[in-house]
């Protein structure tokens, strides 16, 4: 490829995108947030984890004048800003302001709650203070701390929107490959990643999955495990050896509008994953997906056993009446028998599980099990 090629494929890139820096006091911020001209996707919110020491050593920050890092938005068809990036900084000023609702936060915050400054390392004697018993000066010195805003105008690719926003927030530790998925992805379409979360509020596979820990919640781990089922049930042919990627890339597919070979039908894909999870969940409930212990199922979660189980059972899927107690005590006794199953055992227990040939083996012996089933 020559130069001057290269070059207009560049360009050709950079016409798709229009950008604009504005440089923003953060009182203007708070009342384009007050007016809902400035959006903070509830999803995306729950992601603000920074500790009260960290929230008011940004405060401490703004009133010494320190640089601020650009905040980063997006600009919708009605003029309004969408923060793809900022989240910490700017819910920490919202916090410090009283208009901050984190109930989600191991101390939970609700709105009308001002910040108390504490272990602010520069200036000590602020610590304690709030916005309100601050002195008018150092009030009026916050209500003018500015930012610069870069704005991705609407008009904007959104496949540029999706990457800039990818390549923005995959650097946070705070953040699970979940909940990366769940902002990024949004900036292709919400349509998808709306039915992901909608379905992981579906009761019988909430009560399925009730052993996984608090922080795999909190990580949105359940919104994962409902994209596992529709990744494997439909592309599992194309898992190759990384999850992580294997799950974004699918997402990425059904999202984007203009991937025509991937026809994700809603309405059909919603009745499946009702009807499975209301099965498995009246046949063995929070121990569907646990390992086989002395007593039997135990109350536990296992990852594996969830791919396993809720895949292998598609192929008979259709002929089970999920009303019908009889079919519903013959899955169970199939589930007893599956997890009895030494090979299927040995491939479901263990580190380095991940791995094409063992995702292959464990789904093709649940399913097999499942197909010997007289309803």
């Amino acid at each position: 490829m020559e130069n001057n090629e290269l070059q207009k494929i560049l360009e050709n890139k950079m016409e798709k995108v229009h950008t604009q820096s504005l440089d923003l006091s953060f009182n203007e911020l708070l009342d384009m947030y007050n007016d809902r001209e400035l959006d903070i996707n509830p999803e995306y919110q729950r992601l603000f984890r920074w500790t009260e020491g960290s929230r008011s050593r940004f405060i401490e920050s703004l009133l010494l004048e320190m640089p601020v890092p650009p905040i980063y938005v997006v600009e919708d068809e009605n003029g309004s800003y969408q923060l793809i990036d900022g989240l910490q900084r700017f819910s920490s000023y919202l916090h410090l302001r009283g208009h901050l609702n984190a109930e989600h936060l191991v101390n939970p915050v609700k709105k009308g709650e001002q910040l108390k400054l504490q272990d602010c390392d520069i200036v000590e004697e602020l610590n304690g203070w709030t916005y309100e018993e601050l002195p008018l000066s150092l009030k009026i010195r916050l209500k003018r701390a500015f930012v610069r805003v870069e704005v991705v105008r609407k008009g904007s690719d959104s496949k540029f929107r999706y990457h800039m926003f990818k390549r923005l927030n995959t650097g946070g530790e705070e953040l699970t490959p979940q909940q990366i998925r769940n902002c990024t992805i949004r900036m292709l379409s919400p349509t998808f990643i709306d039915f992901i979360i909608d379905m992981s509020k579906n009761n019988d596979f909430k009560k399925s999955i009730d052993r996984i820990s608090e922080a795999q919640k909190l990580g949105s781990f359940d919104q994962e495990l409902v994209l596992r089922f529709f990744a494997l049930k439909n592309r599992q042919d194309k898992f190759i050896h990384d999850l992580a990627d294997f799950l974004t890339e699918y997402m990425e597919d059904v999202s984007d509008s203009q991937n025509k070979q991937e026809n994700f039908k809603y309405e059909d894909e919603e009745y499946i994953f009702k009807k499975t999870f209301k099965i498995l969940n009246s046949a063995l409930q929070d121990r569907v997906f646990g390992r086989m212990g002395n007593k039997g199922p135990q109350a536990n979660f296992a990852v594996y056993q969830f791919e396993s189980i809720s895949i292998g059972i598609q192929d008979i899927l259709k002929n089970i009446d999920e009303n019908d107690q009889n079919h519903i005590h013959k899955i169970k006794e199939k589930l007893i028998e599956i997890k009895n199953d030494t090979e299927f055992s040995k491939q479901t227990t263990g580190g380095g599980k991940n791995s094409k040939g063992s995702l292959n083996k464990r789904i093709a012996i649940a399913r097999q099990h499942f197909k010997s089933v007289v309803l």
